[in-house]
């Protein structure tokens, strides 16, 4: 059955055909098979007039945490009362998460992948990382790959309360990778003071990319750092939060394959610096746009927010800040089926309660969502 868009005031395609005014689309079997000007549109089984409103790519998420039990609330207002944020909560989740049924586990990522739908995010990586023991690390990525395709491993997030860090890397480059192996897609790690040092960073991602899984990295997060620069020697697909960069860290990332996450939702929530996303693009560096969403330091799930922080806060324009969170987040996943809206990519898309995407920073906080489309049908 093919599905007719009819009357669509501005069609944002991130494609050769750019941005049309009233234009219109046809999905058939979870494609984009035709767009183009309203008056040209081939009839279809099913029409959907959008009276107007704009439609863009559906938002690509490509950094949460979304696998974990109960929450840190409490940390959050003690950093809005002036406590700094360090990293070290992470072990208040990871305990909370050992201690939860897999029912659990899984009910509470299901609420946070419907929150992520209906706020117009159609694909979304989900990470590890809160288990760090074998089978609690086997078992966070087994959940996650019932919601997503796109699931990371991320054993090395923290080192665990009573482990030596050697013996711990040892562990999560042999025995627990094994374990993680055939329900991950990426390997990630924690390059930062108070997590993994530069050697074990590398040690980590080497083992995971040996063991067939591509390559992440969060990077430069809470100071300046190796991470960047060991995401573009090891051909990491993305180095993320890239908050402390040197010239040298930008130009790197300029000259390389690696795209550049930013998480201004991270920044956000901690009262923590910015990005520079303006000096980042003016380099010709790819940024992608993702929340970050975890239940410590970026408690959201919203794209549109990230995109409207980004605006704000972090130098890009609104055009610039759509096209990092649908194809900027598809290039860090390295996907070409998603992110855009050509003919043959995948119908996920979003229509906006809004005549342009100009609105998802003009109006911070609004649900400005109408309808979204998963793989061709609405949800």
């Amino acid at each position: 059955m093919s599905l007719l868009l009819d009357g669509i005031g501005e069609l944002t395609t991130h494609g050769p055909a750019g941005t049309l005014a009233d234009a219109a689309l046809v999905v058939e079997g979870g494609r984009v098979a035709w767009l183009g000007p309203s008056s040209r549109a081939p009839a279809a089984d099913r029409r959907l007039d959008v009276d107007g409103r704009a439609v863009i790519p559906g938002f690509v998420d490509s950094h949460a945490h979304l696998v974990f039990a109960g929450d840190r609330a409490a940390e959050f207002a003690a950093r809005m009362a002036g406590q700094p944020y360090t990293g070290g909560g992470i072990r208040t989740t990871v305990a909370a998460t050992r201690a939860a049924s897999d029912g659990q586990l899984r009910a509470n990522l299901a609420r946070l992948v419907g929150e992520a739908r209906r706020q117009g995010t159609t694909t979304i990586e989900i990470k590890s990382g809160y288990g760090l023991t074998t089978g609690d690390e086997a078992r966070c990525l087994r959940i996650a790959a019932e919601f997503t395709a796109e699931t990371t491993y991320l054993g090395a997030h923290v080192v665990p309360e009573g482990q030596r860090p050697d013996e711990y890397v040892r562990l999560v480059c042999g025995q627990m990778l094994d374990a993680a192996r055939p329900h991950a897609r990426w390997v990630d790690v924690f390059c930062e003071r108070g997590a993994f040092d530069a050697d074990q960073s590398r040690e980590v991602l080497r083992a995971g990319i040996a063991a067939g899984l591509g390559a992440r990295i969060h990077a430069n997060q809470l100071s300046a750092g190796e991470g960047v620069r060991i995401a573009v020697e090891l051909g990491a697909a993305s180095a993320d939060h890239c908050t402390y960069l040197s010239t040298m860290d930008i130009d790197a990332l300029a000259g390389s394959g690696t795209v550049a996450t930013l998480l201004p939702g991270a920044e956000f929530s901690t009262r923590s610096p910015y990005p520079d996303g303006r000096a980042l693009l003016d380099a010709g560096v790819t940024v992608a746009l993702a929340t970050d969403c975890n239940p410590g330091s970026s408690y959201t799930s919203s794209m549109p927010f990230c995109l409207a922080l980004a605006v704000r806060e972090m130098g890009m324009t609104p055009a610039e800040a759509l096209w990092s969170a649908t194809a900027g987040g598809a290039r860090s996943l390295r996907r070409d089926d998603i992110g855009h809206l050509d003919v043959g990519a995948r119908a996920d898309l979003a229509v906006l309660d809004a005549p342009s995407h100009l609105h998802l920073a003009y109006r911070p906080g609004v649900p400005l969502m109408h309808t979204v489309l998963l793989n061709g049908e609405p949800i």
